[in-house]
C-alpha cells in the first residue's frame, strides 16, 4: 500500500514536471559569427534537435560594417537549412545578403543549418547576424497581427491558439518520452532482478560445489 501511495505521489509530481516543461519549454537563439571565405573552409553549419509538429522561423542576413555604404554585390551568402544528412530540405536561398525561413517540422530529429560564403574572395570575412526561435517564440505574433485585420481580441484569441497548439505539442512529446522511459526502466528492472537472481545462483552452485569438494576430501582421507 506504501508503495502504491509513493508510486502516485511519484508519477503526480512527474506530470506536475512536465506540464512546467511544456508551458516554458522554447527556445531563442540569437547570434552572429564570422565566415570565412578561405577555400576549403567558407562553410559554417549548426545542429538543432527540434521535436515533430514545432514552429521553426529563422532570420538571418550579412552585416554591413560600413553603415554609410551599401553592401558589395558580391558579398552573399547562400543557406540552406535540412533534416540530418540532407534527406529533406526546408530551405534553400542561393547568394543572398539577407533572408528568413519559416517551417513545421515533420518528424523529431536533428535539423541542420549551413551557411556558405559565396564571395570568393580570400580577403573579405563576412560577419552573419543570425536568429533562430522554435516552439512558443517562433509564433510572430506581428505577423499575425497584420494578416488578421480584425479587433485587438480576436488577435489575442489567435496568438493563444498557436501557443495552446504548440502546448499540446509539447505535451504529447514529452508524455510519449517518460512512457518511452517507463518502458524503459521497467526493463531495467527486470534485467537487474534476473543479473541478481544468476548472481545468487552462481555464488550458492560456487558455494555449494566448495562444501561437496572438502566433504570428499576429508572423507578420503578419512578425517570424517
Amino acid at each position: 500500500m506504501n508503495m502504491f501511495v509513493s508510486n502516485t505521489k511519484h508519477s503526480f509530481s512527474l506530470f506536475l514536471l512536465l506540464i512546467s516543461i511544456a508551458l516554458f519549454s522554447s527556445s531563442v537563439q540569437s547570434m552572429r559569427f564570422d565566415l570565412p571565405s578561405t577555400k576549403g573552409n567558407n562553410v559554417r553549419c549548426f545542429s538543432e534537435e527540434i521535436k515533430k509538429n514545432s514552429m521553426v522561423v529563422g532570420n538571418y542576413s550579412i552585416v554591413n560594417p560600413n553603415e554609410a555604404l551599401p553592401l558589395p554585390s558580391n558579398h552573399t551568402i547562400t543557406v540552406q537549412v535540412s533534416t540530418h544528412g540532407g534527406m529533406a530540405k526546408y530551405h534553400l536561398a542561393e547568394r543572398i545578403q539577407a533572408g528568413k525561413f519559416a517551417f513545421m517540422a515533420y518528424q523529431t530529429g536533428d535539423y541542420i543549418i549551413c551557411f556558405v560564403d559565396t564571395t570568393k574572395d580570400p580577403q573579405v570575412t563576412l560577419s552573419i547576424d543570425f536568429e533562430f526561435r522554435v516552439g512558443m517564440e517562433a509564433v510572430d505574433r506581428f505577423n499575425i497581427a497584420k494578416k488578421s485585420h480584425v479587433d485587438r481580441m480576436a488577435q489575442e484569441v489567435q496568438i493563444m491558439y498557436e501557443m495552446a497548439l504548440s502546448i499540446k505539442e509539447e505535451m504529447t512529446y514529452l508524455l510519449e518520452r517518460n512512457t518511452e522511459m517507463l518502458d524503459l526502466n521497467y526493463i531495467t528492472d527486470n534485467r537487474m532482478f534476473l543479473l541478481i537472481f544468476v548472481s545468487f545462483f552462481v555464488c550458492f552452485s560456487v558455494a555449494g560445489l566448495q562444501l561437496w569438494h572438502l566433504k570428499t576430501f576429508f572423507q578420503k582421507n578419512k578425517l570424517l
